[in-house]
């Protein structure tokens, strides 16, 4: 300022001021009579100095107002922070001089056309953007706060530089597998939807080297074994079970190491292909399209361009599979890789925006890849085809038992949409009478009405993710093992089911009535009946007659803490 009024005289008047001295009512008076305000930090924070100088020239814009001042512009930084806000100020670099000057000269010498609009744009934020309106939207989010201490629960993972916080809701609990198991006798018709890899076998994407060689096909992949296998062979042999394994994979990979399980049905590709159960063993499966998928020309577009991206990432490598095309740079360097995924994902959006497919960037935590498939495919569009056109291929009636496991970000759609089939239909099995807890907001609401025709108000659905990590999924499971050991215990809930399948309770028999004819049920006889001529008799075992009640009913058990030592 020294070196300019010695050059210059009186050309700067500068006064520093406190905040006491320099009050709104002092601050309105000197900004009232300035033309111009400039502010050129390199950074700050809340800065109001421009809005209440707009403010103080809002009567330039009318014709009383009109003094033949060149008063109203701002010239702002563009490091300040309401240099987004102020649309019709100029912005400048602090940093360059000759950009200063070049705004001044230009605030100055503007025709009044082009003040007047700058001005009106730069007054149309501030005039409805008050601070009575700031308060007022502060006031309302707070009021719509949900008042609950345990919200959410946090866990530690990882070491080191590794580390980091996870936080879960505070009902994020492990899946209680007797529930699972009694919900499961109770019901007449029942789902199993279940993930492959990371759910019922062990996940071979956990090492990038692994995968790599999974891709180029110099390794093959892990197969169920014997226990998994008996395992869903008795859990498709109850005819009340519709049990389906919707994965990842690509169909000739599911159909050679689950074409031997009867009645299982297979959903490959993220559900784009689905092969209903059939009773058929072996050989070739009949696969249906989740979404017609015509035109094909998208891929070679796609792969072109990744080819580009792969040859200049080191690490990166491109993946084809019947449906989708991805760009892996797990092995990548993550910082560049990252930067390489984003450029990549922006580049396709543009080039295919005329073609029906979605673009899915999965960041470094969920394997590192930029995904080309096309458009409305996933597990949980999937799941919602299988439970509307289940009583096609199996006439079990309306849907009372769900059970769906995954591991990974691939299975949050199915877990979401199941989820919210549950929530639907039990919110219409209680109507009004109590309120139910908000779903948590991670939760991607999805219109599941379409299922209601199909699902039970008695529908108990079981939601459970591998892992204790952030999920949609209402509960947890440990590990792979703990996944086999609840198919297991239910296998013997189907078991007990089927060696007691010549008792009926008063239930049993009153839902048969209603769909059985009457010569399918199994005759007791009474007290009367045993003194019938003998000829009655020729062609049956002869009757045994218990000496009590205790040993006529000493095989039903329904006490449900003897149940939980069998099953677990």
């Amino acid at each position: 300022v020294t070196n300019i009024n010695d050059r210059w005289p009186n050309t700067v008047q500068f006064q520093e001021c406190a905040e006491s001295e320099m009050r709104l009512q002092q601050r309105m008076a000197l900004l009232k009579a300035a033309d111009v305000v400039m502010v050129t930090t390199i950074r700050d924070g809340l800065n109001l100095i421009p809005l209440e100088f707009t403010i103080a020239h809002l009567d330039a814009l009318k014709e009383q107002g009109r003094d033949g001042r060149k008063r109203g512009l701002c010239i702002l930084s563009e490091f300040s922070s309401c240099t987004r806000v102020m649309r019709g100020a100029l912005h400048v670099n602090p940093w360059k001089i000759s950009e200063i000057a070049t705004a001044f000269y230009q605030a100055l010498t503007m025709s009044e056309d082009e003040r007047m609009r700058r001005v009106s744009i730069a007054s149309e934020f501030v005039t409805r953007v008050t601070t009575q309106r700031w308060a007022l939207a502060v006031m309302l989010d707070l009021k719509g706060v949900q008042k609950n201490e345990e919200a959410g629960r946090y866990a530690g993972a990882g070491l080191g530089l590794g580390f980091r916080l996870l936080g879960m809701d505070s009902g994020f609990d492990p899946l209680d597998a007797n529930s699972v198991a009694r919900a499961y006798r109770n019901a007449k018709s029942r789902l199993i939807l279940l993930d492959y890899g990371g759910t019922i076998l062990a996940n071979d994407n956990l090492d990038g080297l692994q995968r790599f060689q999974f891709v180029k096909k110099s390794r093959s992949p892990s197969v169920p074994q014997s226990r998994l296998i008996s395992a869903l062979k008795e859990l498709c042999s109850d005819g009340r079970n519709s049990v389906f394994v919707v994965s990842g994979k690509e169909r000739h990979s599911l159909t050679k190491t689950l074409c031997h399980v009867p009645n299982l049905g297979l959903a490959a590709e993220h559900g784009m292909f689905v092969s209903w159960p059939t009773s058929k063993v072996g050989g070739k499966r009949r696969w249906e399209t989740l979404v017609p998928n015509q035109d094909q020309s998208w891929r070679s577009i796609a792969i072109t361009i990744m080819e580009v991206y792969t040859s200049r990432t080191h690490g990166s490598y491109i993946e084809e599979t019947e449906m989708k095309v991805l760009w892996q740079y797990r092995d990548a360097d993550p910082e560049f890789g990252y930067l390489q995924s984003r450029e990549l994902e922006d580049h396709l959006s543009n080039v295919l925006r005329g073609f029906a497919v979605d673009i899915l960037h999965g960041g470094v935590e969920e394997g590192g890849y930029v995904e080309v498939r096309p458009k409305g495919v996933n597990k949980g569009v999937v799941s919602m085809h299988i439970i509307k056109n289940l009583e096609k291929f199996a006439n079990k009636g309306r849907l009372e038992f769900a059970l769906v496991i995954g591991d990974d970000h691939c299975d949050e759609p199915m877990l979401s949409v199941m989820r919210q089939i549950g929530r639907r239909a039990y919110d219409a099995q209680i109507g009004k009478k109590e309120p139910l807890a908000p779903l948590p907001a991670t939760i991607a609401q999805v219109d599941v009405s379409s299922c209601d025709d199909h699902v039970s108000t008695r529908l108990q659905c079981f939601t459970s993710t591998v892992g204790k990590k952030p999920s949609v999924a209402a509960n947890y499971v440990n590990d792979v093992d703990d996944v086999h050991e609840l198919l297991e215990s239910l296998v013997k809930v189907t078991t007990r089911e089927t060696v007691h399948s010549g008792f009926y309770s008063v239930l049993d028999l009153k839902s048969m009535s209603e769909t059985a004819p009457r010569a399918t049920l199994k005759p007791v006889l009474s007290m009367g009946e045993l003194h019938i001529s003998q000829h009655g008799f020729n062609n049956q075992p002869p009757a045994k007659v218990s000496n009590n009640l205790n040993e006529f009913l000493g095989t039903i058990e329904h006490d449900e803490e003897d149940e939980e030592d069998i099953f677990f």
